[in-house]
């Protein structure tokens, strides 16, 4: 209404101000609509008995498939059509996310299913409710057209079928944002130099397919009118085979907002580009909180906006070609860098270099893929082809991609507000524009960004003399002990592949001797493949909750080069804990005492109150000089254990402005009353425990 009023207020004369006041109306009802028919659908009221229902309805997405514990199951987003629970049957259009106990793989986008299982409410207000799957029948005849993209879906699948793994996981992804087979380290190696946005349908695979398409129609004589129509075809058919996902159809917004910028020229791609985003958030005003939405918006913004000038500066010493080459991912880049910042707490350096090296062969890659997968429908053997073709493209790509993430210098943390980075990030684009016709400043600056990139500075890091260095690697464990000049023991590997690689790198850490996972939570798992990266690596070991590597217990001894590690938690027998009770996982970690330089180190994984107690009661000896403070310093600590440890200090890793209110102010007066000191990763970065001459230091890295 406050919008509404500003718009007949400022009619006259602020007409501008106005317009954006009605924008602003549109999209507010829009939410306010939206939410009003979830709020209104009988299935809240079911969800929130948790009534068991038959359902009847068609997939409106892929089922995403995952692994927990051991366990494979599938998150599928169906539109229920009919729902009947006891004697009352609903009919209409609801969205509903189903958990189904298999892998889904009968079930692609637009075919009709029947289900039976109980409701749940739903987190995520897009959604009416989730279904938890008992049973459940893939059956009926799809329209014709998902038919047809699914076919094509399975025919670049099939294309590509005797390439190498990670080609043939990558050309999918690249033709239709098929990226099921995607290894988490080729994720983690996109991620990590910039190339992220290729596993995922962007604006890019739409401008690539509707250049191709133009083109083809311009050289065969078709006049404008109709390379419009076959250009809007070419839309609908892209939608379908990369399925009518939001993030797909964003992107198909912002390619034909790219091609609008080459018919009408950078201002008229910008009135289509704010077109496109008042559109897309009447349609859809959830999108407003999509990372990907502010991406691909800055991504296409920068572009419109900072090609032209920087093109134009480059040009006065380089081929034309190659000036755009440069500054299209330089501008996309300097524009989503302050939102990357902010969601990923790193600044990626390399990007840029890998855009421009990849960029060549994204375009052969998708379009040899679209093409196996077109060919596949009528002439199988034309369609391998088409896919090796394109496979030997995908190779190119993963190569810069390895090269780029091994880098030692190809993304560095970022720990400031996302304000000083826009500020810094603009800065940096006046002075591309005012000294980009000067070869020698534009060389001399990439000549420096590129030995940063090889070998970056340290700042005296590692210090000399360090045993173990509690890595900053957010809200999550890692810890890591030396065993030799370029070997250690690492325990938990904190959430994040990127952190932890980056932390054993700062320390020069080349092999592994053994790493412990001290129980399966993600905070101290899901950067296992990031440690691994690069590194020899020994044995695996875990507790009861693991579900990988070697089993260890109380008892349990290792030498690992010069340290000796023994097992004082979990007890012999434990049973594996239930893997939704978060208090029995903490329960069952894995607990050391680690011997290294003369030093006892006692690693507590994330015992609480009752664990302490009781590894107290076993009378095992818990003296130690350095602890690594239990569960991030959460307020379920024993004063017992603490007293027993009685350590000279204490390591707490905690991610900063955490949800979780760690560390506790119960658990920080706990450490006084013993007392020990102690220093904390969100505060101090990286924490090295040291012996220099003989004493116990501790040096951090901030």
């Amino acid at each position: 209404m406050l919008a509404v009023a500003i718009a007949m207020i400022t009619r006259g004369r602020w007409r501008d101000v106005g317009l954006a006041a009605i924008c602003i109306a549109l999209i507010a009802a829009a939410c306010a609509w939206r939410l009003g028919l979830r709020e209104s659908s009988p299935l809240r009221a079911w969800a929130a008995e948790r009534s068991i229902v038959t359902m009847r309805g068609t997939v409106t997405g892929d089922p995403r498939v995952f692994r927990k514990f051991g366990h494979e199951s599938a998150l599928v987003r169906i539109d229920a059509q009919r729902t009947t629970g006891g004697r009352a049957t609903v009919t209409g259009h609801d969205p509903v996310l189903a958990f189904l106990p298999d892998g889904g793989g009968d079930l692609w986008v637009g075919r009709p299913v029947t289900m039976r299982g109980r409701l749940a409410p739903a987190d995520d207000t897009e959604v009416a409710a989730t279904i938890d799957v008992d049973q459940r029948s893939a059956g009926g005849t799809p329209a014709w057209w998902w038919f047809a993209a699914q076919r094509i879906r399975d025919g670049v699948r099939d294309a590509v079928e005797h390439a190498p793994p990670d080609s043939r996981a990558l050309v999918p992804a690249l033709v239709d944002g098929d990226d099921r087979d995607v290894s988490d380290r080729l994720d983690e190696d996109f991620r990590r130099s910039g190339l992220t946005h290729l596993l995922a349908v962007s604006g890019t695979n739409l401008t690539i397919v509707l250049a191709l398409v133009i083109a083809v129609a311009s050289a065969v004589g078709a006049s404008r009118r109709w390379r419009v129509v076959v250009g809007f075809v070419a839309v609908a058919g892209f939608v379908l085979v990369a399925r009518p996902d939001p993030s797909v159809v964003r992107a198909a917004a912002m390619g034909v907002v790219g091609l609008s910028a080459l018919q009408v020229g950078g201002r008229g791609g910008l009135r289509a580009l704010s077109v496109a985003i008042v559109a897309l958030l009447f349609l859809d005003p959830w999108l407003s909180r999509a990372p990907g939405f502010l991406l691909s918006v800055a991504a296409t913004a920068g572009i419109l906006c900072g090609v032209p000038p920087l093109a134009a500066r480059f040009a006065r010493w380089m081929p034309r070609w190659c000036a755009t080459m440069l500054a299209v991912p330089l501008a996309a880049q300097l524009a989503c860098t302050p939102i990357i910042a902010i969601l990923a707490q790193q600044v990626s350096i390399v990007a840029v270099f890998a855009n421009v090296l990849a960029a060549p062969l994204v375009a052969p890659a998708t379009i040899a893929g679209l093409a196996g997968g077109l060919l596949d429908l009528v002439n199988e053997p034309l369609a391998h082809v088409a896919g090796a073709t394109a496979a030997l493209f995908a190779e190119g790509i993963i190569a810069v991609a390895r090269y780029g993430a091994a880098l030692a210098g190809a993304a560095v943390p970022w720990r400031g507000p996302g304000w000083l980075l826009a500020i810094l990030v603009v800065a940096v684009g006046v002075l591309l524009h005012r000294y980009g016709d000067r070869p020698a400043v534009i060389i001399g600056v990439a000549v420096g960004v590129s030995l940063a990139l090889v070998s970056p500075p340290q700042r005296g890091w590692p210090p000399p003399g360090w045993v173990m260095v509690a890595c900053d690697v957010g809200q999550g464990d890692a810890t890591v002990v030396r065993t030799g000049r370029h070997s250690a023991l690492l325990v938990d590997a904190g959430p994040d592949p990127l952190a932890i690689d980056l932390c054993l790198k700062r320390l020069k850490v080349r092999r592994l001797i053994a790493v412990v996972l001290t129980h399966a939570h993600a905070d101290h798992v899901d950067g296992l493949p990031g440690a691994m990266r690069g590194r020899g690596t020994g044995p695996l070991i875990s507790g009861p909750s693991g579900d990988r590597g070697r089993l260890v217990a109380t008892a349990d001894a290792m030498t690992a080069g010069s340290v000796t590690v023994d097992v004082l938690w979990p007890p012999p027998g434990a049973a594996e804990p239930d893997q939704d009770d978060g208090t029995a996982m903490n329960g069952s970690s894995v607990v050391l005492m680690v011997r290294a330089r003369g030093l006892r180190l006692l690693l507590a994984g994330d015992v609480e109150t009752e664990a302490q107690e009781r590894i107290v009661a076993s009378g095992v000896p818990l003296a130690a000089d350095v602890l690594k403070f239990p569960h991030h310093g959460s307020g379920r600590q024993s004063h017992r254990f603490l007293a027993a440890v009685h350590a000279r200090i204490a390591t707490i890793s905690v991610g900063a402005d955490n949800d979780y209110g760690h560390p506790a102010a119960g658990a920080l007066q706990m450490l006084r009353a013993v007392p020990t000191d102690w220093r904390r990763t969100d505060l101090a970065g990286d924490i090295a425990i040291t012996v220099q001459d003989g004493r116990l230091l501790v040096v951090t890295r901030d």
